[in-house]
């Protein structure tokens, strides 16, 4: 997700937990609860509305679960017969979801941790099972690998092969090593290979996409692993082609940026040692505040060669620093001998509330298939 578990958008005066939780999206879910016998859902809206404005994202939803629990039975079997009979309809089963559901359904998810991961492992297990056809448990299994390793991942190997793609996701996205947001799981960042492999072949896109984020946060850990599951992936042949060649890419997105070279030649693109930048150049040696950095080059092999062109800008950080960051410019093929020709209007946002610019001198380099080969320096002007 684009947002931190402040809430906060990038939008002067936004808020993204207003957004999700507000009167008509506790209103529906006091409207969901009602149905269960002696339950006040005027009393909870007024409780859980009046804790919200000053809660993060997170904490609303621990908030919300208070307000929950204070109406719901104290022993846990029962409380999970409750919050099972309250849920909505499943999200589609047609795969066309998108997204992992509505915040508002995170609560069962919340309940099950505090109240079933000594005593009550199955049935909780039971629970998120239902409740991630809802809104995704990626969070709210992760306390249940730590605790109970062996019998949460027996689990998931029964959940990686599930109809309903929502619980599929969740063993491939629950497993990450980097989620974010959550929680660090103490599992061997390689024991979920065992799941990939088999979700990798998924037809949905909405788990294949999970397990290129997952190979992502492996690369991270163990480049070597991921390198060979996808050879072997690619060798196996058990996805369509397209979507193989997506999922790749999609997984060596960082290895890429980072010039790997064994990424690369999965991908297709070789370190060519005839690969020349021509040229590479700009028109401003200085660059003033609030106008774009503008530069063009030229590169030329001496064979056809497909090429992924990239740019680093080391940015100046307020202690005087560099801080290096890769940006993707074109993928295409050179022809012999013929240039490829390749320019870039870089904005250069002063005033983005995730990252800030400092003035100073900052080296701009041009690296092709991983390789870097040439630079130029320009000075942004405070």
């Amino acid at each position: 997700m684009a947002r931190g578990p402040d809430g906060q958008g990038g939008g002067a005066g936004f808020s993204l937990a207003d957004q999700l939780f507000n009167a008509d999206s506790l209103g529906d879910l006091a409207r969901e609860f009602s149905t269960l016998p002696g339950f006040d859902a005027e009393r909870f809206h007024r409780e859980a509305l009046a804790g919200m404005a000053t809660r993060t994202l997170l904490d609303r939803l621990e908030h919300i679960a208070d307000c929950l629990e204070a109406q719901l039975a104290p022993d846990f079997p029962t409380m999970a017969d409750q919050l099972e009979a309250a849920m909505p309809p499943p999200l589609s089963p047609q795969q066309v979801d998108d997204d992992f559901g509505r915040f508002i359904h995170a609560p069962p998810g919340i309940l099950a941790v505090r109240h079933g991961l000594e005593e009550h492992r199955e049935r909780a297990l039971d629970l998120l099972f239902e409740a991630t056809k809802r809104f995704s448990m990626e969070f709210y299994i992760r306390p249940f690998l730590n605790r109970w390793p062996d019998e949460t991942l027996a689990r998931l190997r029964l959940w990686a092969r599930d109809e309903n793609y929502h619980v599929r996701r969740l063993v491939s996205e629950g497993t990450r090593p980097k989620l974010p947001w959550a929680k660090n799981i103490t599992l061997d960042p390689q024991v979920p290979l065992e799941f990939l492999a088999r979700l990798h072949a998924d037809p949905t896109r909405y788990v294949t996409r999970s397990v290129a984020n997952h190979l992502n946060d492996i690369w991270k850990i163990a480049p070597e692993a991921v390198y060979e599951t996808l050879a072997d992936w690619q060798k196996r042949a058990a996805q369509d082609p397209k979507e193989l060649a997506w999922l790749t890419r999609h997984a060596l997105r960082s290895a890429v940026k980072a010039g790997a070279p064994e990424a690369l030649a999965l991908l297709g693109y070789r370190a060519d040692s005839s690969l020349r930048l021509l040229s590479f150049a700009t028109a401003q040696k200085e660059v003033p505040r609030g106008a774009p950095l503008v530069f063009e080059a030229a590169l030329t092999a001496d064979c056809d060669l497909p090429v992924i062109v990239d740019y680093i800008i080391h940015f100046v950080k307020a202690d005087g620093r560099t801080a290096p960051k890769t940006f993707k410019l074109k993928q295409a093929m050179i022809s012999a001998g013929q240039p490829l020709r390749v320019s870039k209007t870089h904005k250069l946002k002063w005033d983005a509330t995730t990252f800030r610019l400092y003035p100073g001198v900052h080296r701009v380099q041009m690296q092709v298939n991983g390789m870097v080969l040439g630079d130029l320096s320009v000075t942004l002007q405070g």
